[in-house]
């Protein structure tokens, strides 16, 4: 499977990357399939099936709406909310759907989406199953679908494939191909290349770097864009928790002091920075998958706060080093174990965010590629076992919060590997495959089910 850093990096709109970004890819997948098979024009009745987590939280998630968004020729880098909710309430009043913008069709959301909690498939316990049906009730198309993490989604042929192996590559063109961190070290020592400078090689087999460097850009930039967004939006988030937005006020307490000499002020702005970014991702804003939504803020508190520079090139040069560092550590979890809440808790969301986060800054720093493993691996080891259990099934509490002590946990491990000149007693691929099998060993209620933790102890307003 071809992986590229600009994979683990999409921009697309909250609260959740599998539950509302990974949906509305399937719908459109499902789209694109009825089109290629010439059947389109013909529907007249779709049904929607979500299975596993996708049920059990999706409601809190938005999954249903998203599915319908993707049915209409909606695409989470484009979504024009306007429309969007215009097109829902048509839905809602009339039980009307534009599919693909274009044919009107029947649909009831109370008879045409089942939430089956009670099916957890084996492949993948966020599955999708979409159904047409002709004006004569006939089945066109039976598909079902997963939602991975982070985006990412697979069609059943894909997840039952057997995986040929878990080397990161695309055939046999890209120059520094890698199955592992101690492969990517070894490469690293052979050719004297930092890990940045490694991957936007690899990059370069896929497209023009200009390109490569273009994407890094506009992600850094709508990482930015989330922050800033999420320092001026005052008010409650939706979904009935009645969470206050409280990064506006932390950011104007900072505003009124910025030279202040506590201590502890490195831990507001980073604090800051990372709610504002997991609030907007509440609200149903334009995030970055870092890798996935509900870990969207680790990655760019940590860049706002220190790839700052007075020379604009500087700037940009620091943070294309730190995306790119994070993003080559991205690949391996994504390639060796799994960025999906729902198959390995949060320690797959915010652990491999804080490992992303801590390699890139060790980066940035100036650590050897050895330090920037250390640095990863350090900031996954204790993450591991961390459970993944949404309050209401909304990606509010404790997630916003857990963004922020995220951060901070990163920089302190990138501290902590840039003070080491040896080698870790644990690895980074120690920890990865640690991280996977005690995914594998976690009860389901703690992975995104609502069914544990938080979730039964605290009580929905």
């Amino acid at each position: 499977m071809m992986l590229s850093v600009l994979d683990i990096f999409r921009i697309g709109i909250g609260p959740s990357s599998s539950h509302t970004v990974g949906p509305m890819r399937i719908s459109a997948m499902f789209i694109r399939a009825l089109k290629r098979s010439a059947k389109l024009d013909r529907v007249a009745r779709v049904h929607i099936e979500l299975q596993g987590s996708l049920a059990l939280t999706g409601v809190g998630h938005g999954t249903p709406r998203a599915a319908l968004l993707g049915l209409m020729g909606h695409r989470p880098e484009t979504y024009d909310p306007a429309q969007g909710d215009a097109q829902l309430d048509r839905i809602d009043a009339a039980h009307r759907m534009a599919l693909d913008g274009r044919y009107d069709i029947t649909f009831d959301p109370q008879s045409d989406i089942d939430l089956a909690g009670h099916i957890v498939p084996d492949l993948h316990p966020n599955g999708m199953r979409l159904r047409a049906f002709d004006s004569v009730d006939g089945v066109l198309s039976d598909r079902t679908y997963y939602s991975t993490g982070g985006g990412f989604v697979a069609t059943e042929r894909q997840l039952a494939k057997p995986p040929q192996d878990d080397r990161i590559k695309v055939g046999l063109v890209v120059p520094h191909s890698f199955g592992s961190a101690a492969e990517l070290l070894a490469l690293c020592k052979d050719t004297g290349m930092g890990v940045d400078q490694l991957i936007l090689a690899n990059e370069d087999a896929m497209r023009p770097r200009s390109k490569t460097e273009a994407g890094i850009d506009l992600v850094a930039q709508a990482m930015d864009g989330c922050i800033d967004r999420g320092l001026t939006q005052t008010g409650i988030l939706p979904g009935g928790l009645k969470v206050r937005r409280r990064a506006p006020e932390l950011w104007a307490k900072l505003e009124a002091a910025p030279q202040s000499n506590e201590r502890e002020q490195l831990f507001d702005w980073l604090n800051c920075f990372a709610m504002a970014v997991n609030e907007e991702n509440a609200a149903g804003g334009k995030v970055v998958t870092a890798p996935t939504n509900g870990a969207a803020g680790i990655l760019p508190s940590v860049m706002r706060f220190y790839c700052l520079d007075p020379e604009e090139r500087a700037c940009r040069d620091s943070r294309r080093k730190f995306l790119l560092t994070a993003g080559a550590i991205g690949l391996l979890y994504k390639q060796r174990a799994s960025i999906s809440g729902a198959e390995m808790g949060c320690q797959g969301e915010v652990g491999v965010a804080c490992s992303m986060a801590a390699g890139g800054l060790a980066a940035l720093w100036g650590g050897t590629p050895t330090q920037i493993a250390s640095a990863a691996e350090i900031g996954m080891e204790h993450n591991l076992g961390l459970t993944c259990d949404p309050v209401g099934g909304l990606v509010q509490v404790p997630c916003i919060e857990r963004n922020a002590i995220g951060a901070v946990k990163a920089v302190n491990a990138a501290r902590l590997a840039m003070h080491r000149d040896d080698v870790s007693i644990v690895s980074l691929d120690q920890v990865i495959e640690t991280m996977r099998q005690t995914g594998l060993d976690m009860s389901t209620k703690y992975k995104e089910t609502s069914q544990g933790g938080l979730a039964v102890n605290v009580i929905e307003c």
